[in-house]
């Protein structure tokens, strides 16, 4: 019965652990009327629909989340890549923002890049 349990790692089914996460390489952020835009860099290996870095979003530090940036397709010729987020609202008092990547395999990255807003 044990070995059943260990199948799928043995088949290599258990491939998506091994994946890279995306990774925040640069971003910007500007403030205009109480709100902030963000202009993030992120790279991946990305390898076609099977793999991809799917999203990025900003963070508070105690993990809420304030604005979250879908992206809807591939970017394996663009490499690294950057997108937009516009109409961030920050709540006051707030020095910084974390930035987390995600992939559609890994999901959201454990890490995140730290921006101190200016």
């Amino acid at each position: 019965m044990r070995l059943l349990h260990a199948l799928p790692v043995l088949l290599g089914l258990g491939l998506p652990a091994m994946a890279d996460p995306a990774r925040i390489v640069a971003m910007e952020a500007s403030e205009s009327g109480g709100l902030w835009r963000f202009d993030v860099t992120v790279a991946h290996a990305d390898t076609g629909w099977e793999d991809y870095a799917d999203g990025w979003r900003v963070e508070l530090a105690d993990g809420t989340i304030l604005e979250t940036r879908v992206l809807a397709h591939p970017h394996v010729d663009e490499q690294p890549f950057t997108r937009s987020l516009f109409d961030v609202a920050i709540p006051d008092g707030t020095d910084t923002v974390h930035i987390r990547a995600s992939t559609n395999v890994t999901g959201w990255a454990e890490e995140t890049t730290i921006h101190a807003l200016d």
